[in-house]
């Protein structure tokens, strides 16, 4: 897919901002740098909607859903992380991308700007299934109406699940048969951030999202589920190529418009916090999966198990074998260049007179939701330095601002083809259930850069398919890397990847939603209270029936996934 500069793109709106504020400069009681709400053209709202949907998911796909998921953990500023300690959560900035949205689908309307209409028609079931999947019940049907109805609509209702999901899909039908004549009249590419104006594409995005939402439900409406699917299947439209992943790229000419973990605007901090998880970094070192190193980096200091040590473990770190008097470490960004150089860092130590084994490996991760996530395997600077040098960090890719692989991903043609490979495996007329499971793994390789891997890759008994909704579930969990969501939403739908709390986790449960945040409870609290009835709770009974184990529609009655 084509994706657009944002220099480019504000210079644009500057200008035509200008052009339609003030036809007459010479008019009185107007503001000639804004744009009235009677004149506001389309394509000028839909950057305000698909980069913040875009760079939301991508916030939620690295920071706390990928601890959850347990791509991630983190050494620093961790609970939230590690153990979703979240609190009441506000869905606001969701609901601002809505009303632009919201605006966006009015002036279609009014203009006959069709294509703009199913933009925003897709955006809209996109936004809201974001909400639903991660809070539950919510304002839908009543939503966005209160300048239109008055005061009556200041308190919206809360739709069940049951009711906003196939709402969802229906919307996006008719998104679908809108870009499937062709026509993208009126359209200035370089305000549509994801295609350039391209229908056909935002006809295969909106046909993939049915693919998304159709298979959230599943289990509990499986024949609406399943023809939604099968139509989509049948039409041929539909993400075929990493080529054709929906994804933003960044700016990297501020911390708002670079990637998140960018170490320019903080000293490497935030970065320095994110580790790989254990349960994920196991599999990719076992199954010598070629995405381990575009994602992980080498530890700087690597365990060398040595049993003629006469002491537990070496005082002082090894350059290229030599031990260095009174050097325990080095900063992150010292390792970083001396390993550029050639350099090699060990640490020797004796497991019979420590007591205890050590990760000698070259890639480590830390255990999820640990006590002491800083201390892990012997780190000697630990607290709040996150300096551990025996444990990886993330690949160096991610201290970048800007460029590659650093993209924020809405969705993928590898999770578009895992969806279709396990409707095969329920028997569902979408192909062949082991050709589209390996496209779904070639397509995720691609996107990663490292596709030449994949005969070797997809031959492995570990990877090869199976049969199982488990083996598809896996390789989708592991091809979610940045975007976890989907992979936290697939295994509160199917109990895969079998995922294991820590020694620290709160409770004996992994979460499953987030909290109605502070606004609705203050501001709307009947309407609330009425969705938070409609809970099952049955873990962290303590917390009150808003908590974040507390089972919505979608998994009421399933089993899954505890």
């Amino acid at each position: 897919m084509k994706i657009f500069n944002l220099r480019k793109v504000m210079g644009v709106f500057f200008a035509l901002s200008l052009t339609l504020a003030c036809d007459s400069l010479d008019e009185i009681n107007e503001n000639p740098n804004g744009v009235s709400p009677s004149e506001a053209n389309p394509n000028l709202l839909m950057p305000s909607v698909m980069r913040p949907a875009a760079t939301s998911t991508l916030d939620l796909g690295i920071g706390d859903i990928a601890g959850t998921v347990q791509h991630t953990q983190k050494d620093g500023w961790f609970t939230g992380h590690n153990q979703f300690e979240w609190g009441l959560r506000d869905w606001t900035g969701w609901y601002n991308m809505l009303r632009t949205n919201n605006f966006l689908q009015r002036r279609s309307e009014e203009l006959g700007m069709e294509f703009h209409r199913g933009v925003s028609l897709t955006m809209k079931s996109y936004i809201f299934g974001m909400i639903t999947d991660l809070w539950g019940d919510a304002p839908y049907n009543t939503a966005l109406r209160g300048d239109q109805d008055g005061l009556e609509n200041e308190f919206p209702a809360y739709d069940n699940q049951e009711d906003i999901y196939p709402g969802i899909i229906q919307d996006l039908q008719s998104a679908a048969q809108i870009f499937a004549t062709g026509n993208s009249e009126g359209v200035i590419p370089e305000y549509d951030l994801y295609f350039g104006g391209n229908a056909t594409m935002w006809h295969k995005f909106t046909n993939s999202l049915i693919l998304r939402f159709a298979m959230r439900v599943s289990e509990k409406l499986p024949d609406l589920a399943q023809q939604s699917i099968e139509q989509v299947y049948n039409s041929g439209v539909y993400l075929t190529g990493a080529d054709e992943d929906v994804s933003i790229d960044f700016i990297g000419a501020a911390s708002g418009d670079s990637w998140p973990t960018a170490t320019d605007f903080d000293a490497g901090s935030q970065f320095r916090r994110f580790k790989p998880c254990n349960t994920l970094l196991d599999r990719l070192v076992d199954y010598e999966d070629p995405r381990l190193g575009v994602w992980v980096r080498p530890v700087h200091c690597q365990w060398v198990e040595d049993l003629s040590l006469d002491v537990a473990y070496d005082p002082y770190i090894r350059e290229n074998g030599e031990i260095l008097e009174g050097r325990v470490s080095f900063l992150d960004v010292e390792y970083v260049e001396r390993i550029a150089a050639g350099n090699k860092y060990t640490r020797h130590y004796n497991p019979e007179i420590l007591g205890r084994e050590l990760d000698t490996r070259e890639y480590v991760g830390l255990p999820q939701m640990a006590q002491g996530p800083s201390d892990h395997n012997l780190n000697p600077t630990g607290g709040q330095q996150l300096e551990n040098q025996h444990v990886s960090q993330l690949a160096d890719v991610y201290r970048e601002r800007t460029g590659g692989i650093l993209q924020a991903r809405v969705i993928s043609a590898s999770e578009v083809h895992f969806i279709l490979a396990e409707a095969s495996q329920r028997g569902w007329s979408t192909g062949d259930a082991e050709a589209n499971y390996n496209n779904a793994i070639r397509y995720s390789l691609e996107t990663w850069g490292v596709d030449d891997d994949f005969e070797a890759y997809i031959e492995r008994p570990e990877v090869a398919y199976d049969g199982s909704l488990q083996r598809i579930i896996e390789q989708k969990w592991i091809a979610s890397w940045t975007t976890a969501t989907e992979s936290w939403f697939d295994w509160r739908r199917t109990g895969y990847p079998e995922l294991e709390i820590g020694e620290a986790a709160p409770e004996p449960q992994i979460a499953v939603r987030f909290t109605y945040g502070n606004n609705e409870i203050n501001f709307n609290a009947q309407q609330v209270g009425r969705a938070v009835d409609r809970l099952e709770v049955s873990v962290g009974e303590s917390r009150g029936r808003n908590n974040q184990w507390a089972k919505p529609w979608l998994l009421q009655g399933t089993g899954k996934p505890w």
